[in-house]
């Protein structure tokens, strides 16, 4: 016997197809709204992110500019300059009109650090720079002191500057038949026990991250791991190259008038590095807003108290710097952008203007 469906089961069908439909369209429904908001935010995101890119453009444009004028007023620079002035900057800033978002720009002497690359003399580049190895000597003592200073383990055991300085020049020598440096210094057979392997440079360091694939200079030392103690990455820098009559070369002058503390340190004679925060007080002194020390004379530290007799030798140091690092951020809807650029001053030889050149330009 055959069974027909009753109009009771006709409804029931019809009733589960329905609602079957509508969990259908409601679901594509929702999936159609949440591809819609997300493109509508990727939209907006993509919109944020490159109005923040014009925003550092134009930061960076102004910072040079301040750079520009500066080389047209003075020949010397120091951190009593606008470019080296938090507020001067901001003042700068707020002549550009953005709508919406927040925009800094801070700049800093590039020569104001030490230059990796001068530790071995170049155009050569085989033997040790040796007023640069007793200046890294010095500075590199300096921040292992203060860092085994803070540790909690009590039982570090101290470390020799050279087990640092004798790798970092292996790895900057060149032609030197892998011959290594002292008893710590580290060639090609050391980098290709390693795992993964990799070559000795011999050659100049290209960015300053490099350093961290040099034997002996771990992230705590480059980084650090402490607030108040800062890493020597903040204090070091690739840049500084001149031209030579048979290539070129790391001169490694530090602008006195612009260094941190740490590094004036290390220019200091041994013995002598407790004057360093004297020199860097000196630089800062000011009655209301005016400076009470001209820097125009490069051995102005002489007038520091207590420095009438320091002697430092003047094929280390400069009061004139053309290179200068730019960081800027832009800040939109939540969003940042941050960018480091290095701009080195020069004049164009047909026009004769002062222009920027980038050497370096890296969005963070």
């Amino acid at each position: 016997m055959i069974l027909f469906p009753t109009n009771s089961d006709n409804k029931g069908i019809a009733l589960i197809v329905t609602l079957t439909i509508i969990t259908l369209l409601v679901t594509i429904s929702l999936e159609l709204n949440r591809q819609t908001r997300a493109s509508v935010m990727d939209s907006a995101a993509f919109r944020d992110r490159v109005t923040m890119q014009h925003m550092v453009r134009s930061g960076v444009s102004l910072a040079e500019a301040i750079l520009i004028r500066d080389k047209q007023d003075t020949e010397v620079d120091s951190i009593q300059e606008d470019w080296a002035n938090p507020e001067k900057i901001k003042t700068y800033l707020s002549q550009l009109s953005f709508e919406q978002g927040d925009l800094s720009v801070y700049i800093s002497d590039e020569l104001g650090r030490i230059q990796v690359n001068a530790l071995v003399t170049y155009p050569k580049g085989r033997q040790f720079n040796e007023i640069q190895q007793k200046l890294w000597y010095r500075f590199i003592n300096l921040i292992l002191t203060q860092q085994e200073q803070s540790s909690e383990t009590l039982f570090n055991e101290p470390i020799d500057p050279s087990a640092i300085i004798n790798p970092v020049k292996d790895w900057l020598d060149s032609g030197d038949n892998d011959a290594i440096t002292g008893l710590n210094g580290a060639e090609d057979e050391y980098y290709r026990d390693l795992r993964p392997s990799y070559k000795c440079r011999n050659g100049p360091v290209r960015h300053i991250n490099e350093l961290l694939r040099i034997k002996g200079i771990t992230r705590e030392l480059f980084y650090s791991s402490e607030d108040a103690i800062a890493g020597i990455s903040r204090f070091m820098s690739v840049h500084g190259m001149k031209e030579a009559e048979n290539g070129f070369t790391y001169p490694g002058k530090i602008n006195i008038s612009t260094a941190e503390m740490p590094v004036i340190a290390g220019i200091l004679p041994v013995g002598q590095e407790f004057l360093a925060p004297e020199i860097v007080s000196y630089r800062e002194e000011k009655d209301g807003d005016e400076y009470l020390h001209e820097l125009t004379d490069p051995n102005w530290y002489k007038q520091v108290p207590g420095c009438s007799d320091l002697e430092i030798d003047s094929t280390a140091i400069t009061n004139q710097s053309d290179i200068f690092r730019i960081e800027c951020m832009a800040e939109l809807n939540d969003m940042a952008l941050a960018a480091q650029v290095i701009v080195e001053r020069e004049k164009e030889s047909e026009s004769g203007r002062w222009i920027c050149r980038v050497l370096s330009w890296r969005f963070l």
